[in-house]
C-alpha cells in the first residue's frame, strides 16, 4: 500500500529532528575537518529550518487534499437524479381527466348542470303535459344510468393506474436510497410527493364521479315524487 505524501513528509521531519539532536550531542563545537570548520549549532539551525519548511509543505498538501475532498462532495451533491417519473404521472392524470370529460349527458360544468336541471328536474318540467312528463322521466333515468356508468369507468381507470403507481414507487424509493448526494435525494423526494399528488387527484376524481351519480339518482327520485304529486292532483281535479 502506498504511503500518502504528507506521511512521507512527516517522517522526514521527524528524522531531521533526530539527526539534529544526534549531531549536537555527538560532535563538539568547532571541530576541524581538513581546515573546514564544522559548526554543529549552525548545522542544527539549518536542518531545523529545512524541517519547518517540510512541515509547511506537508500542511499545504493536507489543505489541498481537504479541498479536493470538499469539491468531490460538492459535485456529488449537485448531481441530478438520472431518472424521472413525471411523464408517467402526467399521463395518468391526463387519462383520468379524459374519463371525466367523457361524462354522458350531463358534463362537469356548472352551466350545463343548471340547464339540464331546469329542463327536466324541476319547475315547469314537472308540470308539463303527460307525454312530456314521460319523456322527462325517461331522460332522468338515462342521466342516472349514464352517471353510474361514468363513475365505474373512472374507478376502473384509477385501478388500472395502480400498476404504474407501484412501479414508480419502487423506482423512486430505490433512487432515494442509493442517492449519491443531497440533490438526488431531494429530487427523488419531490417525485414521490408528485406521485402522492397524482394519487390524490385520482381519489378526487373517483369521489366526484361517484358523488355525481348519487346526486343524479337522488334528484331523479325527488323529481319522480314531484311528478307523482302532480299526477295525483290532476286525477283529483278530473274527478
Amino acid at each position: 500500500m502506498k504511503m500518502p505524501l504528507f506521511r512521507h513528509t512527516a517522517i522526514a521531519v521527524s528524522l531531521a529532528a533526530a539527526m539534529v539532536s544526534t549531531a549536537i550531542v555527538a560532535v563538539p563545537a568547532h571541530a576541524q575537518f581538513g581546515g573546514i570548520v564544522y559548526d554543529p549549532s549552525n548545522y542544527a539551525q539549518n536542518v531545523m529550518t529545512a524541517a519547518r519548511s517540510l512541515q509547511q509543505i506537508n500542511n499545504q498538501i493536507q489543505q489541498i487534499q481537504n479541498q479536493a475532498t470538499s469539491l468531490i462532495n460538492e459535485a456529488r451533491n449537485l448531481t441530478s437524479l438520472p431518472i424521472s417519473t413525471i411523464e408517467t404521472l402526467q399521463s395518468q392524470v391526463d387519462q383520468t381527466r379524459q374519463l371525466l370529460n367523457q361524462a354522458q349527458r350531463i358534463a362537469y360544468d356548472v352551466t350545463d348542470v343548471q340547464q339540464v336541471f331546469n329542463g327536466r328536474y324541476k319547475g315547469s318540467a314537472l308540470s308539463a303535459g303527460q307525454a312530456q312528463m314521460v319523456a322527462n322521466a325517461n331522460a332522468r333515468w338515462q342521466d342516472s344510468v349514464g352517471a353510474f356508468e361514468d363513475a365505474m369507468k373512472v374507478q376502473a381507470g384509477i385501478v388500472g393506474n395502480l400498476g404504474a403507481t407501484r412501479s414508480s414507487i419502487t423506482t423512486l424509493v430505490g433512487a432515494s436510497q442509493s442517492a449519491t448526494g443531497a440533490l438526488q435525494a431531494a429530487q427523488a423526494g419531490n417525485q414521490l410527493l408528485a406521485l402522492q399528488t397524482q394519487q390524490l387527484a385520482d381519489l378526487t376524481a373517483a369521489i366526484a364521479a361517484q358523488g355525481r351519480a348519487q346526486s343524479l339518482e337522488a334528484a331523479r327520485n325527488a323529481a319522480t315524487e314531484a311528478e307523482g304529486r302532480e299526477r295525483f292532483r290532476r286525477f283529483r281535479t278530473r274527478n
